[in-house]
């Protein structure tokens, strides 16, 4: 019940949900993908059978609390051999929900369930598994999924993928979703880990370029963090000096990169997409793309 990205049935939305399957189809366009496998839909599916809770869980849908003690209860998946070959020791990985429902054209599950970022060790690995499992049904999920006529689908995979320490991460439109205007590309950018620009809790430096890369107008924020992984596991804020957050996160030619990149991705889509990314000593990676579903 588990696949690695390179796994062709690790393509399969229904199995491996919106962001496993496009991790999947990107890793084999052979961009570069931070390795990782999925747990598939239907490992959840098998915990829920093998409890016996499936109509326990049905039935308490009402109640996300008990929905997700009932989730929460379930033996965790035996992800420990896969785990391994992501590298030696406990290497540090992300664990992320991926419903199969999410990330189409209609609807976005972005922010719906959890993510876990720097998990090290099989057990815990395992116990943020059941977690992302778990947030599928909390109040807000099931809301969202109720308002989409989905609340009756119990199919949810999970993406453990190898972390990479990134110097400078962010979101890449294709189309800008503000303007609606499908001639330009916006770049929102934050040093470290994305997540600080996502929550809210740093204000991302913002690029509008030509579908080139030609630089078209910037606006650069002092930013007053970053959020770095702990070689223990887990991350924290690191304070950043003034000098240190208010020089621009992306020079031309990342902005050249990036637009290669999002020009390849929505080719491929066929559709303006919503890409997030990073770069590593010099290294850029994709880490999803999902179609924007704002214009």
């Amino acid at each position: 019940m588990l696949a690695a990205l390179t796994d062709e049935c690790a393509r399969d939305v229904t199995r491996a949900g919106g962001k496993g399957s496009s991790l999947a189809r990107m890793a084999g366009l052979g961009l570069p993908v931070p390795p990782g496998f999925v747990v598939l839909a239907e490992a959840l599916s098998s915990a829920l059978d093998e409890a016996g809770a499936r109509d326990d869980l049905r039935a308490a849908l009402a109640d996300p609390a008990l929905a997700q003690a009932i989730v929460g209860a379930l033996p965790p998946p035996a992800i420990e051999a896969a785990y391994a070959s992501l590298g030696s020791g406990d290497p540090a990985v992300a664990v992320r929900s991926s419903a199969v429902a999410e990330d189409s054209g209609e609807a976005s599950f972005a922010g719906q369930q959890e993510t876990y970022l720097h998990v090290r060790g099989a057990p815990s690995v395992a116990a943020r598994v059941r977690d992302c499992w778990a947030s599928f049904f909390s109040e807000r999920a099931l809301f969202y999924r109720a308002q989409m006529g989905s609340l009756d689908d119990l199919e949810m995979a999970v993406v453990v993928q190898r972390m990479i320490e990134p110097d400078v991460a962010g979101i890449l439109f294709t189309a800008d979703p503000v303007q609606r205007r499908r001639d330009q590309m916006v770049v929102e950018a934050v040093f470290g880990l994305g997540e600080l620009a996502v929550s809210g809790a740093v204000t991302p430096d913002n690029y509008v370029i030509a579908r080139d890369g030609r630089l078209k107008r910037s606006r650069i924020v002092e930013q007053r963090a970053a959020l770095v992984g702990l070689s223990a596991g887990g991350t924290e804020e690191r304070t950043l000096t003034p000098e240190q957050g208010a020089a621009p996160t992306l020079g031309e030619a990342d902005l050249r990169r990036l637009a290669e990149l999002g020009r390849l991705l929505e080719d491929h889509h066929g559709a303006p997409q919503d890409i997030e990314w990073a770069i590593a000593e010099g290294v850029l990676y994709v880490l999803q793309s999902r179609p924007v579903t704002t214009l």
